[in-house]
């Protein structure tokens, strides 16, 4: 089942193979992507128990190259690429002068003088235009590979068996956020241990060529530990379980990462400018003017993005997502409040249809696959 799209929509090299696998495709972030293919709540726990395969190919994959690399990556983003050693990752932001993010990133270094920065499909655009002009003046190119890129991930804590047998990139050897070319079902490919489900599990980029020709290979492989392909609906319930922010969601031009609570990834002592160092070392000194934290729905009801969030009758803050947890049981949300109000055991009320439910405050992330 296909929804009415208002516009015309990019495709990935899968649009095919997820129709033939029934599933219900939605616009999203410009691609025409699958939602579920049966069971979101199924899909969802078989990630937790087993493992799962997603299509990730709408996502932005932006190369910067030449003997500046890093140094001008460092002017344009909040942290530090050029301290990362060659075959590792980071989580990064690009902010605009005000400190607002335009985008969550991950910047992986691949050589001496090569980087590569992985954007969100709906700020895919933005950010490659945003690089190219912050970037001007150093011996550093810009190459927007996103469209002759195709990207899956398995996940999940049976994705390194899956993946063992296909590829010859030592897993053993791959720690968390890192990443090493090599072969996976004898196609060239990046594998990278990353991913945004709170599991375990690998991130595999190939020529857009050969995209289908991999996730064949890789949904046999998933399917001999009873995984499933699995959707945009889970994989938003299983970051929000892992507390990792959507952007739009958590993340926006309005927020900045100390609002976020990712204050960390700011490297306010690394030498030289970047864009957003004036704003954001005076919301480090000041403090934000709110906190996002993590609740669990007390009374009855799902909280949504937007819902507000009271202490009394003042108004604390909104809801940024919220579900009912798959593998918790109980309704979670993420919500910005007020930073008096974000201390774990606090409890608030969340307005839920003009009803004010209970919800008390924890300490993210829900979920932890190590707990």
């Amino acid at each position: 089942m296909t929804a009415d799209l208002e516009g015309p929509a990019h495709l990935t090299p899968l649009t095919d193979a997820h129709r033939e696998l029934g599933a219900r495709l939605i616009e999203f972030g410009g691609w025409l992507m699958p939602v579920q293919y049966g069971s979101i709540i199924e899909e969802h726990r078989t990630v937790r128990e087993r493992v799962g395969l997603f299509d990730l190919s709408h996502m932005g994959e932006l190369y910067v190259e030449g003997p500046d690399a890093g140094e001008a990556l460092a002017a344009a983003l909040v942290s530090d690429p050029a301290s990362l050693v060659i075959g590792r990752a980071h989580y990064s932001m690009i902010c605009d002068p005000n400190g607002g993010i335009i985008d969550d990133l991950i910047v992986y270094r691949l050589g001496q003088a090569t980087f590569l920065v992985v954007a969100n499909a709906g700020n895919a655009a933005i950010v490659s235009d945003a690089l190219a002009e912050r970037i001007e003046g150093f011996k550093a190119i810009l190459d927007d590979r996103s469209l002759a890129t195709g990207l899956l991930a398995v996940q999940g804590p049976r994705a390194a068996e899956v993946l063992a047998p296909l590829t010859d990139v030592d897993l053993t050897g791959l720690r968390y956020y890192a990443a090493k070319e090599g072969t996976v079902a004898g196609i060239h490919a990046l594998v990278a241990r990353t991913g945004y489900t709170g599991e375990d599990g690998f991130e595999v980029f190939v020529d857009t060529s050969q995209t289908v020709a991999l996730w064949d290979a890789l949904l046999r492989g998933v399917r001999t530990v009873g995984g499933l392909p699995v959707g945009l609906g889970a994989r938003d319930t299983l970051r929000l379980e892992a507390g990792m922010p959507l952007y739009g969601n958590e993340l926006d031009l309005d927020t900045t990462p100390y609002d976020a609570g990712l204050g960390r990834v700011v490297k306010l002592t690394k030498a030289g400018d970047f864009v957003g160092r004036v704003a954001l070392e005076k919301v480090a000194q000041d403090g934000p003017a709110r906190r996002l934290v993590g609740l669990i729905v007390e009374g009855r009801g799902i909280a949504r993005h937007g819902y507000p969030v009271w202490s009394g009758d003042r108004r604390s803050g909104v809801v940024t997502s919220g579900t009912q947890s798959p593998t918790l049981g109980v309704p979670i949300a993420m919500a910005f409040v007020a930073p008096g109000d974000g201390e774990p055991g606090t409890v608030l009320d969340i307005e839920i249809r003009d009803i004010r439910v209970p919800a008390r405050v924890v300490t993210l992330p829900f979920y932890r696959r190590d707990a």
